[in-house]
């Protein structure tokens, strides 16, 4: 635990009793806060009244004695409209922050030299986070990690000079951390996300901005427009700023070719990393992610021998095209985590072709037809859940499938048709373009299932991977 000592003798209210919110709590009072917390479940009340929380209806509270308000960031901020938490507590002139913002002060009142990495993005936080922790640690660094992955960043090891921090932040948890200021902060990509809390697409970005212009080094991705007009508004305003691309030639920063990460200074090329066979890694996308990664390790003094290494040992994350287990030409990929087209798009982009494509569950908007020009790439797709009639007919006559009905089916029927394919390397890839409730009680479970299932069948010899 981080004791939050910055608030030590002093009130603070809480709202949001998760399990963040709990931890936050337990962290300021660690650090000498008087707590009075609240949630509108009451059994989230309860709960944290269980663990020795002190708890109150914040509507009867005497707000002008707060010095500050945390919010959970799952609490509308401002779309679309405040929370009655925070009307109430910017009407008294109570400062409103959230659990990022709470390490930042600790950090600079403890160790402000701790190398500190943020990365944040619409797509890729999370690979990119637990990969620039494997990274660090596999070249032997104390290491920490966590924020929206994994820890709640209030339960990680207190700072130290030496101690390195790799936190994944959101949107939301941006818009609640008014001083953060990482070592290197990273904005990967932006597209249109979370709207409804944050109304427009220039609002969502600016918030995004923050977490770099803070940075003493900013790593921005520029493939979409956003992320480009923010490295050149931060250039002009004299900041530190390292512009990443998975597809374009940079002439100054880093960038992708094939699998090959280059440097690029003053027109002149190195290659500072590779990818290839590194079967974790594969995906364009997944080049942004390293390039991202690569360039914060050698900001916080890694080399590159280092760095290299810790991107061959990377055992990926679960659930995120995932590699679990092969059968002589037949490879078996769990990508549960892609709920959506747009989410599915980065594996089908990722195999040249050969394709048995376990799809389906509960529809979203817009079904496969956006992954229309991956079709030529899947030599069978494999149909299940309440999607399986609506995906049918987007396939027609374009891809062969069946209507499997269940996963265990679908795996079973996708592994005997790929071992039978000699046109060479197969891979049976669960990434189902849908949600996972119509049959699975999360995209993790539905994971769990395709893992045990593949790894079931017989000669499938399993790949060592995140658990």
């Amino acid at each position: 635990m981080i004791p939050a000592a910055s608030f030590s003798g002093k009130r603070v209210s809480l709202f949001g009793l998760g399990g963040s919110g709990i931890a936050t709590a337990h962290a300021l009072i660690a650090g000498g806060a008087e707590v009075l917390a609240w949630d509108d479940n009451p059994d989230s009340v309860a709960k944290a009244a269980a663990a020795g929380i002190a708890t109150g209806d914040l509507r009867a509270a005497d707000w002008p004695r707060f010095a500050a308000f945390v919010l959970s960031p799952g609490v509308p901020l401002t779309h679309p409209k405040p929370h009655w938490t925070v009307e109430l507590a910017r009407g008294a002139g109570v400062e409103v922050i959230g659990d990022i913002e709470l390490f930042c002060r600790e950090r600079n009142s403890r160790a402000p030299a701790a190398p500190f990495i943020a990365i944040t993005g619409t797509n890729g936080k999370s690979t990119t986070t637990a990969l620039t922790a494997h990274i660090l640690k596999s070249a032997g660094r104390d290491t920490q990690m966590g924020g929206n992955i994994g820890r709640a960043i209030m339960t990680l090891d207190p700072p130290e000079p030496q101690r390195h921090y790799v936190v994944e932040c959101s949107s939301y948890q941006i818009d609640l951390a008014p001083s953060i200021n990482p070592t290197a902060g990273i904005l990967l990509n932006l597209t249109p996300d979370h709207l409804d809390r944050h109304g427009t697409m220039a609002h969502y970005a600016s918030i995004k901005e923050r977490l770099v212009a803070g940075s003493d080094t900013a790593i921005i991705g520029i493939d979409d427009s956003w992320g480009a007009q923010i490295a050149d508004r931060l250039e002009r305003a004299g900041r530190p700023v390292v512009r990443i691309s998975k597809r374009l030639p940079l002439t100054d920063g880093y960038f992708a070719d094939g699998t090959n990460l280059m440097e690029a200074a003053d027109g002149r090329y190195s290659r500072v990393a590779f990818l290839e066979g590194i079967g974790s890694l594969r995906g364009q996308h997944n080049a942004q992610n390293a390039l991202a990664a690569v360039v914060a390790c050698l900001r916080v003094g890694l080399e590159l021998g280092e760095i290299q290494a810790g991107l061959e040992s990377f055992p990926g994350l679960a659930h995120r095209m995932e590699q679990v287990g092969r059968k002589n030409h037949v490879l078996f990929v769990n990508d549960s985590k892609a709920t959506n087209a747009d989410a599915a798009a980065p594996a089908l982009s990722s195999f040249a072709n050969r394709i048995y494509w376990i799809a389906g569950g509960l529809p979203k908007e817009g079904g496969i037809e956006p992954l229309r020009g991956f079709f030529p790439r899947i030599a069978k797709a494999y149909l299940i859940g309440e999607a399986a009639p609506a995906f049918a007919a987007t396939l027609g006559e374009a891809v062969p499938y069946e209507i499997s009905g269940t996963l265990a089916a679908a795996v079973e029927h996708a592994a005997h048709d790929a071992a039978n394919d000699t046109g060479g390397e197969a891979v049976v890839l669960l990434s189902p373009a849908c949600a996972s409730f119509d049959q699975f009680k999360n995209f993790e479970v539905r994971g769990e299932a395709f893992r045990q299932a593949a790894t079931a069948i017989d000669g499938v010899k399993p790949i060592g991977g995140p658990r």
